[in-house]
């Protein structure tokens, strides 16, 4: 079975909003062997949302769409869906005494009459009660085909995809399995990491596919496998995994890890070593990645963020000299800000960065994408030069938070 799913909304379309659902429903879909083979963002028009349901159904046999279910005029999926499947819209009596208890919960019971119209659904639909919100989740079959209705709130979605459609979906349609392995290769170009590895490649399994996916100065290699056995699937993963050992070992450092801070987590518990950061440039991005995992506050001291070189030297004991002589972004500088992180939490690691996002200058007109960072691992000490002039802004300080991450973890892996 293959699907598509379909983002309706304006604020999608305006950049007002980041479509983060279509991300999650797409591996949630994968987890269990559907594939999504397109994706549709559209507008909240009822033609519009008719056209996109046909064209997606020429393309597969499930059609999830999210967004468009509010209790306002401009909301006007449900109306496209009766009209597409020719259905009819009626109050659900259990949808609205849903609805009645979460307002009585919720304290709102005086909004109750204005969100009725949420309890409105297609007569011929499956209904999923929606425990975080007012729109339920609605899912009609017809000739073979299966379309879903959802909200377009992300903390909405994600509990309904995952504790209702999924595990219906997967006992409806006894999906295969599909499982992913991750192995981050660092210093190693991906022309010509495809070309040391072709061989090994070309004699994958039918049911294996091989995906690069560059990451900075990284290149994660995807190995997905699919079956109807998980263990199976796994033991699959893993010999074709053993087989690139002697092919490019010396440059994995991580065998079966995705995100920079995951595998950073491993190591950092395996070593029993602790870390903190002291952040100019990335403005707290470095923190966020590493306690975006969870368990971080076992290696995870603490960080600050002293934008205003003035705070660099009252909190981190940066010389004032230094910053005279050599300006605040400097080599120098990252020395000394991990230097004095390092004292400041007692950690045994401590990372530092210090450069110009732009798209202006500092006060000492260092040119705009220049950033140094300094990775101190006890007494070892590695400083680095980039320069990032065609990074927007938000791209800048993304890439050198991962790239920073990244080196720390080559250090780790080769040197501790």
């Amino acid at each position: 079975m293959k699907s598509v799913l379909i983002t309706i909304g304006d604020e999608i379309l305006s950049g007002n909003t980041v479509d983060t659902n279509s991300n999650f429903i797409a591996a949630q879909l994968k987890s269990i062997g559907i594939p999504v083979v397109q994706i549709f963002t559209i507008s909240d028009e009822v033609e519009i949302i008719k056209k996109t349901l046909a064209s997606a159904f020429e393309l597969a046999d499930l059609v999830i769409t999210t967004g468009g279910l509010g209790p306002t005029r401009d909301d006007r999926t449900k109306t496209a869906f009766a009209e597409f499947f020719d259905d009819k819209l009626t109050l659900d009596d259990e949808t609205f005494e849903h609805l009645k208890k979460l307002m009585i919960k919720r304290k709102r019971e005086h909004l109750l009459e204005i969100n009725k119209n949420q309890a409105v659904t297609l007569f011929s639909a499956t209904v999923f009660q929606n425990e975080n919100g007012t729109a339920p989740c609605q899912m009609i079959e017809k000739e073979g085909k299966t379309a879903i209705c959802l909200p377009g709130v992300p903390y909405e979605v994600k509990p309904l995809i995952k504790d209702k459609i999924i595990p219906h979906l997967k006992e409806k349609l006894n999906s295969n399995y599909i499982v992913s392995r991750f192995i981050s290769v660092v210093d190693f170009p991906e022309s010509l990491l495809a070309k040391t590895i072709e061989n090994w490649e070309l004699g994958l399994p039918e049911t294996v596919s091989l995906s690069y996916l560059p990451v900075g100065n990284r290149v994660k290699l995807r190995l997905t496998a699919s079956g109807n056995d998980p263990e199976e699937i796994e033991n699959l993963l893993n010999v074709e995994s053993e087989k690139l050992r002697p092919l490019i070992g010396e440059k994995v450092i991580s065998w079966d890890g995705s995100d920079i801070q995951e595998i950073m987590k491993e190591i950092l518990k395996d070593k029993k070593m602790t870390l903190s950061v002291a952040e100019s440039c990335t403005g707290g991005e470095l923190s966020r990645l590493i306690t975006s995992v969870s368990g971080s506050s076992a290696y995870f001291l603490g960080g600050v963020i002293p934008y205003d070189y003035h705070k660099k030297i009252e909190i981190l004991g940066v010389s004032e000299k230094t910053v005279r002589e050599k300006t605040v972004v400097s080599e120098e500088v990252a020395q000394e800000m991990s230097l004095g992180c390092q004292k400041l939490f007692g950690s045994d690691i401590s990372l530092s960065t210090t450069g110009v996002a732009g798209p202006n200058s500092d006060e000492f007109n260092t040119e705009v994408g220049v950033v140094f960072y300094s990775v101190r691992v006890k007494d070892a000490e590695k400083t680095v030069r980039l320069f990032l002039p065609h990074l927007e802004r938000n791209d800048f300080v993304n890439f050198v938070s991962q790239r920073v991450l990244q080196d720390l973890v080559q250090i780790l892996v080769n040197d501790f």
